[in-house]
């Protein structure tokens, strides 16, 4: 369990809704008129057992209203498929996307609930013909399938990563495009992105996304941000962060506290210089005085 706040207690995401979107994202809500910007992507933007996650912290940074569209486990499909919620980035001064992994969007190979992406619907006949002995009918998430298709045979299952691989990049062009205004691409993990020369991994988040997929979406954005995290940033946030006793193994996949601190301060750097403001310094807590009554 957390120390921060009383024992049992969770925290209060303030959930909302935004545009026609019947997913839930994190409030409080913010109001749409004026200049604001907005920050999307998935769980870790939406800052899951984290009281002020990396959204926030930019709008204290830089004085500007921040609309948190951090959605749970959300792929890229939850906002291309919802025009409003484009157009609430089209209105903004500026749109930061934290890069979501691949799996959790509709393709050549399989079907998800284009609201909870997470959500496996069906097969399509080419996925069958490449895995013809497995029932999918077993499969309730993208995450289940992915695992027992490795399990299986993960030779052909690299044909299923690849075509995943293709439609990750022409989705991110078109949601850089439909946005139109500023973008700032964000990836932030533990790890940095894969690339044949450096090696890595492609199976961690964002799971599939790789050096040569973020070159060839990187020119169509304003800026790429890349935050790697550091193992005892991550361990550190993980004391700060309120969960359950069933809870801990999710809270151990996110980044934490001290990673979104990081993050708030490099994007936030990246948005007053492409806006052109000033960004305000952190602040800092006085210690107690404690006078001496005599």
């Amino acid at each position: 369990m957390t120390a921060q706040g009383p024992v049992g207690k969770g925290l209060d995401y303030f959930p909302c809704h935004y545009g026609t979107s019947r997913n839930l994202f994190r409030g409080p809500q913010q109001g749409l008129r004026g200049d604001y910007i907005v920050c999307l992507g998935g769980t870790e933007t939406f800052g899951r057992f984290i009281e002020a996650p990396y959204p926030a912290l930019i709008e204290g940074r830089l004085g500007l209203p921040t609309v948190n569209l951090g959605c749970q486990k959300a792929g890229i499909d939850a906002f291309l498929s919802c025009h409003s919620l484009v157009d609430i980035c089209a209105m903004a001064k500026a749109t930061v996307v934290h890069l979501m992994g691949a799996p959790n969007m509709s393709n050549r190979h399989y079907t998800v609930d284009p609201g909870r992406n997470e959500r496996f619907l069906r097969a399509s006949k080419p996925l069958k013909a490449i895995y013809p002995e497995v029932d999918f009918r077993n499969f309730d998430s993208t995450a289940d399938l992915l695992t027992g298709l490795a399990r299986i045979c993960p030779k052909r299952l690299h044909q299923v990563r690849q075509e995943l691989q293709t439609a990750w990049v022409a989705r991110m062009r078109t949601l850089i495009e439909q946005i139109g205004g500023p973008v700032v691409l964000l990836w932030a993990a533990d790890h940095a992105p894969y690339s044949k020369a450096a090696g890595g991994t492609i199976c961690r988040d964002p799971v599939f996304v790789d050096r040569a997929m973020l070159n060839a979406v990187a020119p169509r954005a304003a800026a790429l941000v890349e935050v790697i995290a550091d193992p005892g940033d991550i361990a550190a946030g993980l004391r700060q962060m309120t969960f359950g006793p069933f809870e801990a193994q999710a809270a151990r996949e996110m980044l934490g506290p001290v990673v979104h601190h990081r993050i708030a301060d490099e994007v936030s750097t990246v948005l007053a210089r492409l806006l052109g403001l000033e960004p305000r310094p952190e602040p800092v807590e006085e210690p107690l005085r404690f006078l001496d009554a005599g």
